[in-house]
């Protein structure tokens, strides 16, 4: 729920409202919270990789079109170098513009295309290396972009935590808020 500029909370209002679990957004410069929230229910993801992500793509892709998903596959599918900057800001972009409902990103260790993808506003990207921090990124960071590390995954682990990561809602009201901080933030000079 948000609270409209000038309008307030009484004490019995508030106490009524903890009870229920709801939260009011007090300070949010921008009023309008769709979208914050990353798509629920996935249906199109874009999938990239940086040189050394070749053979996870791969994987994940074919695993990702057997589950009945429209996959965008951006990248490269050879062993000359690419940049995993241009990657990850090419499929975070995607994401932002609502091209795709989600983008996964794989280059060597996953840090790196996280660090790029998160320049892009409206983008959250996180690394994940287990099944539980996937589950965290979406529930309470409302991560949109999942970036991988290829030298850190087998195939099964990276398709593990890709079903965890896409199968966790947003949780709280409490978690959109702190993503309208987030977005405040993102606007900042």
């Amino acid at each position: 729920m948000t609270l409209r500029a000038g309008g307030h909370v009484t004490p019995l209002a508030a106490d009524t409202l903890k009870a229920r679990r709801i939260t009011v957004l007090g300070g949010v410069t921008d009023a309008s919270l769709d979208g914050l929230a990353p798509v629920a229910d996935v249906k199109s993801i874009a999938i990239g990789s940086d040189h050394s992500g070749v053979a996870l793509k791969a994987g994940l892709r074919d695993h990702l079109r057997q589950r009945g998903l429209s996959v965008l596959d951006v990248g490269t599918d050879g062993s000359d170098p690419v940049d995993y900057p241009d990657i990850a800001a090419q499929l975070g972009r995607l994401v932002a513009r609502r091209e795709v409902d989600a983008a996964i990103v794989i280059d060597g260790a996953g840090i790196g295309s996280a660090i790029a993808a998160n320049k892009i506003d409206g983008v959250r990207a996180a690394m994940c290396t287990d099944k539980t921090i996937a589950r965290y990124s979406r529930e309470h960071n409302g991560a949109n972009v999942l970036t991988l590390g290829a030298t850190l995954l087998s195939v099964e682990d990276a398709t593990a935590i890709v079903e965890t990561w896409l199968a966790t809602p947003m949780g709280e009201a409490r978690y959109l808020r702190r993503l309208a901080k987030i977005h405040a933030l993102e606007k900042m000079p």
